[in-house]
């Protein structure tokens, strides 16, 4: 069977993926987001499309929408954007962690196999419209093609470790990757022994956020295990970027671990979209930091491996 990337839009050619964005946030919106953290609140598919057309204009290919089950995703949303945008979208299926998840008991209680069908059925026949957000579910066409766990702690929680078995049965079952948050950066190895003990190819799995930690010995040892490193923190760096994510990123390409590194923004804040008045917008990934990137020694051969070939060979899979 001949692996693909799975979009919102469909199934492509991982050849066709282009330059990819492999951790972003285009619609965040639940009640909760509302009441709590309004200044990630992005509940528009027009702001989206604004958004991303610098981008596109940039090179921007796709991107992976990284907002999971019953957290704010928008199916229907998220396919509007890409068709009017012309950006591929990777829509996510999976939890996040636990505070976006207020009076949804089911998110903590169910075990892992009931967890699982609901996430296979993402991946195979289509993320609910109501996002799990009840009381029915109603499958829409836009499937998704990237399961993300995620864990506040440095160690994951009784919790998190159904959500974690539950992402290894789908992973099982359909093939589809794996995208893992690590809150402050910290708790990687945890996941990737975790995800060890569950049987899951650590080539299947990204661990996001790790560029919150300094330490390059840090950065080795979890590259070292086989797993692909996301950096996504130079956008909120600013002006400091080229010594936070940018320095780490130029000596983890030095070191000769260019092939297991993909870049992101984790754009989920207002004030970075200049589309909604902030900045300095998702675009600045695709110029500004590949231009400190060339700064500190990193040559054009490498930023296309980590933004193109890296995440064409991580999203494609041939299963479900």
């Amino acid at each position: 069977m001949t692996a693909s990337v799975r979009t919102v839009l469909g199934d492509i050619d991982p050849a066709d993926l282009g330059f990819t964005y492999i951790h972003e946030h285009l619609i965040i919106d639940t009640p909760l987001v509302i009441d709590r953290w309004p200044h990630i609140h992005l509940p528009s598919a027009d702001d989206a499309v604004r958004e991303l057309e610098p981008c596109a204009a940039a090179g921007v290919k796709a991107v992976v929408d990284a907002m999971p089950a019953a957290s704010g995703r928008g199916p229907i949303r998220l396919a509007e954007i890409s068709r009017r945008s012309g950006v591929h979208v990777v829509a996510c299926t999976g939890l996040h962690t636990r505070k976006y998840y207020e009076g949804q008991r089911w998110t903590a209680e169910e075990p892992a196999d009931v967890l699982a069908k609901l996430f296979i059925a993402d991946v195979v026949d289509g993320i609910d419209r109501y996002d799990y957000m009840g009381p029915v579910i109603r499958r829409t066409p836009h499937r998704a093609g990237i399961v993300k766990v995620a864990v506040l702690e440095d160690a994951p929680s009784a919790r998190d470790i159904r959500v974690f078995v539950a992402a290894a049965m789908t992973h099982e079952a359909t093939g589809v990757p794996i995208l893992t948050h690590c809150e402050g950066g910290r708790g990687a190895m945890a996941q990737i022994e975790l995800f060890r003990q569950l049987g899951v190819p650590l080539d299947s799995v990204v661990v996001s956020h790790t560029d919150k930690v300094s330490d390059l010995s840090y950065h080795r040892d979890l590259l070292d295990t086989g797993v692909y490193l996301e950096y996504d923190q130079a956008l909120r760096q600013g002006d400091a970027a080229a010594q936070g994510t940018g320095a780490i990123v130029a000596a983890m390409v030095a070191e000769g671990y260019t092939q297991r590194l993909m870049l992101a923004t984790d754009g989920a804040r207002r004030s970075l979209w200049t589309s909604l008045g902030g900045g300095p917008g998702l675009a600045w990934l695709a110029t500004g930091f590949v231009e400190i990137l060339h700064g500190l020694g990193v040559d054009d051969a490498a930023i296309n491996t980590m933004f193109v070939d890296n995440p064409a060979r991580f999203l494609a899979f041939a299963g479900g």
